[in-house]
């Protein structure tokens, strides 16, 4: 025997019947405090700001890459 039951109600009404805690304050907070660290960290997104940032990374990853060769080279860990 096969049954179906359809029950026609919104997200809010299922999430109450079930005894599901309502999350939508905890959501917002999440989302509000989300937004508020996008925008502190809006000038580090700033094309000059990026260029600065990888240019050093490159230069350091160069030097790194150079010693561990240099390492190689010599037989040194």
């Amino acid at each position: 025997m096969k049954m179906n039951v359809e029950i026609e109600c919104t997200p809010v009404e299922a999430r109450a019947f079930m005894g599901l805690p309502d999350v939508t304050p905890l959501n917002e907070a999440m989302v509000a405090e989300m937004q508020k660290r996008m925008q502190d960290n809006m000038s580090a997104m700033q094309p000059e700001e990026l260029m600065k940032t990888w240019t050093s990374f490159g230069i350091q990853a160069q030097d790194q890459f150079r010693r561990l060769m240099e390492a190689a080279v010599t037989g040194q860990k």
